[in-house]
């Protein structure tokens, strides 16, 4: 096959040892994906839980993305070897590791875009290194000065103006400016990503019935609406703020492309009851493609073959769409 019509190489990272994510990477060679896949870990890991699973442990090593099969291993060593269930800070510098060489991979076109299975962020900040998520990684990583969080799932799309912070912090890190440019992010993205050329959102209001007229907090009054009203003048689609509380109801959510929530719980419970096991995680304002699971690591199913690899699966679907999408894009 011509190397111009070869499926796009993903980049998979395996996230925590410990944890599920490299059981469902060796799921993964037993399924027809849309994309070629590369997975970024410890080869002798992924034999040892190939082993436990039962599943054929001839895992091909990567070489280069032109010689690139169907599925193959990056091998990425440990630091010590891994224990499903049992979490080891020591592992922490190689799970890191394994998104850097991804994200530069993906930033070089080496790769066309990058999948990535659970984290843990206790265990990486046990280790002594300041980590918050994925999502903030990359955009250090790749010097990308506005990242948007945004699920993709049970026919819904919704965005975070902020992504993992305790709550008590949240109304103070909504600025005007800040959501400014996550509407802007967000808004760019859907057109040139998803190609959705007058993206229509629904932005959520920070308290309860959006803060009813400021007898429940001003973040409406002071923050929120003078934003929308700015970018509405710009011709942005653009409604509410709307109480969170019944923003998802399924006729309004049918006349919108996506929903604004203002905090992390305040959005992703609704996605999650109506997709969990096969929505997505994507990263927006990159200046790559990079999807997730929207699952955690399961510790307490690593290695008994009772994970589910549909959501790595759709994430790794996704990232194809995008990037061969974006491919044509760049070629008209």
């Amino acid at each position: 096959m011509p190397a111009h019509s070869r499926p796009p190489l993903v980049a998979v990272t395996a996230g925590e040892p410990a944890g599920i994510g490299p059981d469902l990477c060796v799921m993964l060679a037993q399924r027809r994906l849309s994309a070629r896949v590369v997975v970024v870990a410890d080869a002798t890991l992924l034999r040892d839980r190939a082993r436990m699973l039962g599943i054929s442990n001839d895992i091909p090593r990567y070489s280069d993305a032109a010689s690139a099969g169907d599925f193959s291993v990056l091998h990425v060593p440990l630091a010590q070897a891994a224990q499903a269930g049992t979490l080891n800070p020591a592992n922490s510098t190689y799970v890191l590791r394994t998104l850097e060489i991804a994200a530069d991979g993906c930033r070089d076109s080496t790769f066309a875009a990058m999948a990535t299975a659970p984290v843990h962020k206790g265990v990486i900040n046990d280790a002594g290194i300041a980590f918050t998520g994925h999502t903030e990684f990359l955009a250090d990583r790749l010097h990308a000065p506005q990242v948007v969080m945004m699920l993709v799932g049970g026919g819904m799309r919704v965005a975070l103006a902020t992504t993992h912070l305790a709550l008590h912090e949240v109304a103070a890190a909504i600025t005007r400016d800040g959501l400014e440019r996550t509407l802007r992010v967000l808004q760019h993205d859907l057109i040139t990503r998803f190609a959705i050329p007058c993206p229509r959102i629904i932005v959520a209001g920070l308290n309860p019935h959006a803060g009813e007229s400021g007898h429940l907090g001003r973040e409406e009054i002071d923050v929120i609406v003078p934003v929308l009203e700015r970018l509405r003048k710009e011709g942005f689609d653009l409604t509410g703020p709307l109480p969170a509380d019944t923003l998802f109801h399924p006729d309004r959510l049918a006349q919108c492309d996506c929903v604004l929530a203002m905090y992390h719980d305040q959005g992703l419970p609704v996605l999650k009851y109506a997709s969990f096991g096969t929505g997505i995680n994507i990263t927006l304002g990159l200046p790559i493609i990079r999807t997730s699971v929207d699952h955690g690591t399961a510790l307490e199913l690593a290695g008994s073959g009772k994970a589910k690899v549909e959501s790595l699966i759709a994430a790794i679907e996704l990232a194809a769409e995008l990037a061969l999408r974006s491919k044509k894009t760049a070629a008209a």
